[in-house]
């Protein structure tokens, strides 16, 4: 499959992500291409990029003056701490504005090099080369950068777009199988809130998908990017329509957190729990015909995915959950808000309801 490039337009900035294969051994060409001009790099490295991929950035990036920090990414370093080190290095190396922070790894990563970028002299020229299919789905697209507090996560960051995105699909090959299934968790999201279409067409595939077949899994990347662009083309900021990304999320991020960000469960497997608690949720209120939940029910219960929150929690982890669901960035008063779906491909409905019903909710799944 050909190189594919789709164009993001908002408010703050216009770039292109690129989609493809053997897209590292031309990183120059590919910046000088689409007009990306510095020349000075600080390289914020996932130590997880395989060291055969390193050198391929390395080699392609060999006109410009290049400063490396390797980066430890998981939930649990996802902090300030790590950011003042970035911040601190580039201080010590002198960087200007001009220069440019590149980030060369999965979505944490590129959360903590994003937001270092955007508080660095209020704004570094930022990069992003996401190496997990999470990242090139969904963290790389749409400028939203953050790290993880004790009271939750990404509750400290900002929005802060990029200049170029370049997603190549090789790094995928190397990815261990749950990766992929985390990265296929936003895909289906996007498709269960905006694209009928692009969900039909992951019902066919979704086994090519998850085996990373080509052009299947460039199609699919290139079609869930799709759906995010428009939605952040129209509310870059989180105010209006662009909260109907976080269908499942307010589950999944207190799932996530009361497990104190184990890998017990990554974030791709708490998003597919989370969509599959808000459509039990949105059928037990009858938002949703019991046909369009028992589809997208058959779905997410793939035999790869988490199948019930059952095998991670019991009644005593409900407190918990329901307290981190309770600090979640989109509540505004002492209730939890909830995005839920009425039906497969949208619309998106955001509805409150009290910490006693989420509870409820909980206990019932947590017994039957």
């Amino acid at each position: 499959m050909k190189q594919i490039k789709l164009i993001v337009k908002t408010n703050s900035e216009k770039y292109p992500i690129i989609i493809g294969k053997n897209l590292i051994s031309n990183l120059s060409q590919i910046f000088k291409k689409n007009s990306i001009n510095f020349r000075r790099c600080f390289l914020v490295l996932d130590k997880n990029v395989p060291n055969r991929n390193v050198k391929q950035i390395l080699k392609s990036l060999n006109r410009y003056d290049i400063y490396k920090f390797i980066y430890n990414a998981n939930e649990k370093n996802k902090n300030q701490k790590n950011v003042n080190k970035i911040l601190d290095l580039l201080l010590k190396k002198n960087f200007s504005r001009d220069d440019c922070l590149m980030s060369i790894g999965g979505g944490i990563t590129g959360d903590v090099a994003g937001f270092a970028a955007s508080l660095f002299k209020r704004g570094l020229k930022f990069i992003n080369i996401p190496t997990t299919l999470l990242s090139q789905v969904d963290s790389s697209v749409g400028g939203k950068t953050g790290i993880n507090t004790s009271q939750g996560k990404n509750l400290v960051g900002s929005f802060y777009q990029p200049k170029i995105v370049v997603s190549d699909v090789d790094f995928l090959k190397s990815l261990p199988y749950r990766e992929i299934v985390c990265g296929y968790a936003e895909i289906v999201k996007h498709a269960l809130i905006a694209n009928k279409k692009l969900y039909n067409f992951l019902d066919k595939n979704v086994n090519k998908i998850l085996q990373l077949k080509s052009p299947t899994i460039e199609k699919s990347i290139y079609e869930s990017c799709k759906v995010k662009k428009s939605i952040i083309e129209k509310d870059e900021k989180e105010k209006n329509l662009r909260k109907i990304l976080n269908f499942g999320h307010t589950f999944a991020h207190a799932y996530e957190a009361s497990l104190n960000f184990s890998k017990r469960l990554n974030h791709g497997e708490a998003v597919i729990l989370g969509m599959k608690s808000s459509f039990e949720f949105s059928h037990n209120k009858k938002f949703i015909t019991y046909k369009e939940f028992d589809s997208a029910t058959k779905h997410l219960n793939h035999s790869h995915f988490p199948i019930s929150i059952k095998s991670y929690f019991t009644i005593k982890k409900i407190n918990q959950i329901v307290s981190f669901m309770m600090r979640d960035k989109k509540n505004n008063s002492k209730n939890i808000k909830l995005m839920l779906i009425k039906k497969i491909g949208g619309p998106i409905i955001e509805k409150e309801f009290s910490e006693a019903t989420i509870k409820l909710f909980l206990k019932k799944k947590l017994i039957n």
